[in-house]
C-alpha cells in the first residue's frame, strides 16, 4: 500500500519513491554506519540505531546464545540510540514534520524508529521492504530507462573537452548524463583523483537511478562517449547498449588545445609526480619498460607538455580510435564540431553547434 496517515500502517511502497521522495521532509536511515556507506536513498541522513560494533555483538548473540538474549540485548541498544538520535537532530521539528524511514529489509531497526516518532505524534512512513525493495527498484527503474530515453553521443579523442562540453549543454537548458562526474573517474588509467575516491557498485548505479528519474524521456540526453567500465564501476548493460546506439557527434581539437586542456584539469598529478608515475607504470606491460621509463623521466623534469602530448599520440589517440569504431555502430566521422581553444567561450560555443545539429 501506500503511503497513509501516522500510525503503523503508515508504508510507502518502493514503487512510489521516484515520485514521492520529494514529499518527505527528511529521510533516516537506520541502518549501520558501514551499510549507509555503501550505498543509501539519495539526500538520507543516517541515524543508525546499532552501530557497526554493535550490529556484529547482536548478530554473535543471536547465532551463540540465543534469539531471545539477542531481542533484549538489541532493544537496549535501540532504545538508547533512537533516544539520542532524536535529542541531536529532532527535537525542533514541528508536529506536521514528515519524515520516511527505512533500514535493510523495512523490519525491526526502521520500525522502531517509525514507532517511537508516530507515537510522538510525528507523520513518520516506514519504507516497504527497506533498502532491499528501494535496491529492486532501481535495477528495475534503470532497466525501464534504457527502453523509453534516447541518447545524443558526445564523442572526441582525450582531451577534447567532452565533458566540459556537457557542462555547458546543462548551463544552456539541455538534459545531460555525466557519467564520469556519478562515477568520481574520467574513465582513463590517469582518471582517478586521489582526494576523491569512487563509489562501490550499487552506489553508483543510485546515482544513475536518481539523475534519470528527473529527465523528461521526451527530449534527448546528451552523454560522454564512454567505455562500459568507467574506473572501477560499470554502466549497466540494458543501459550502456541504448547510449551506444544513440547518435553521434565528434568533438574535434588540434594537439595544442588538448594539451592545454589536460594540463589544466590533471593538476593534481602535477604536484605529485610520484603518485603520476605509479599510474604509468600501469602501462608497462603494454609499451615496455623503455617507453614508461622515458615517460616517468619526463614527469620528473617537468616535462610535462611533451609527456601529455606523447601519450595522446602513443596510447590515448589509438585506443580511441579503435574503441569508438567498435562500440559506437552510429559513429560517423564527418558529424564533428569544432574546439577552437580551452577558453569558456569557445567551449560554449562547440556545444551550442552541437544542439544545432539536432
Amino acid at each position: 500500500m501506500a503511503a497513509q496517515g501516522a500510525g503503523n500502517s503508515a508504508k510507502l511502497l518502493p514503487a512510489l519513491l521516484s515520485t514521492q521522495l520529494s514529499t518527505f521532509d527528511c529521510i533516516i536511515d537506520t541502518r549501520s554506519p558501514a551499510e549507509f556507506e555503501l550505498d543509501h536513498i539519495p539526500g538520507s541522513m543516517n541515524c543508525p540505531v546499532l552501530d557497526n560494533d554493535e550490529r556484529i555483538l547482536i548478530g554473535t548473540l543471536y547465532k551463540q546464545e540465543s534469539p531471545f538474549a539477542a531481542k533484549k540485548r538489541g532493544a537496549a541498544l535501540v532504545a538508547k540510540n533512537i533516544a539520542r538520535h532524536l535529542e541531536a537532530h529532532f527535537m525542533d521539528m514541528p508536529r506536521e514534520w514528515r519524515p520516511l524511514i527505512y533500514c535493510w529489509r523495512g523490519g525491526e531497526r526502521s520500525g522502531a524508529f517509525t514507532h517511537i516518532l508516530q507515537r510522538i505524534g510525528w507523520k513518520a512512513v516506514q519504507l516497504d521492504g527497506g533498502y532491499q525493495g528501494f535496491r529492486r527498484q532501481v535495477i528495475a527503474e534503470l532497466d525501464a530507462a534504457a527502453k523509453q530515453f534516447s541518447f545524443q553521443v558526445v564523442c572526441g579523442m582525450t582531451g577534447s573537452g567532452k565533458t566540459r562540453i556537457l557542462q555547458e549543454l546543462t548551463l544552456q537548458g539541455e538534459q545531460v548524463l555525466d557519467l564520469e562526474g556519478l562515477a568520481n573517474h574520467r574513465g582513463s588509467v590517469l582518471g582517478g583523483d586521489p582526494s576523491d575516491p569512487q563509489p562501490a557498485q550499487k552506489a553508483f548505479e543510485t546515482r544513475l537511478w536518481n539523475a534519470l528519474r528527473s529527465m523528461d524521456p521526451a527530449r534527448i540526453i546528451y552523454v560522454e562517449s564512454e567505455s562500459k567500465k568507467v574506473g572501477g564501476v560499470h554502466v549497466p548493460d540494458a543501459l550502456m547498449e541504448r547510449i551506444r546506439d544513440g547518435e553521434c557527434v565528434e568533438v574535434r581539437a588540434s594537439n595544442v588545445t588538448r594539451v592545454a586542456w589536460l594540463m589544466r584539469e590533471y593538476q593534481h598529478f602535477l604536484g605529485d609526480v610520484p603518485a603520476l608515475e605509479s599510474k604509468l607504470q600501469m602501462l608497462n606491460a603494454r609499451y615496455g619498460k623503455e617507453t614508461i621509463a622515458a615517460w616517468c623521466r619526463q614527469a620528473r623534469e617537468g616535462q610535462f607538455t611533451d609527456l601529455v602530448n606523447d601519450l595522446l599520440v602513443t596510447h590515448y589517440d589509438p585506443s580511441y580510435q579503435s574503441s569508438i569504431e567498435r562500440n559506437f555502430p552510429r559513429y560517423q566521422s564527418e558529424q564533428c564540431v569544432s574546439l577552437d581553444s580551452d577558453s569558456d567561450a569557445d567551449f560554449a560555443k562547440a556545444a551550442s553547434a552541437i544542439r544545432a545539429r539536432q
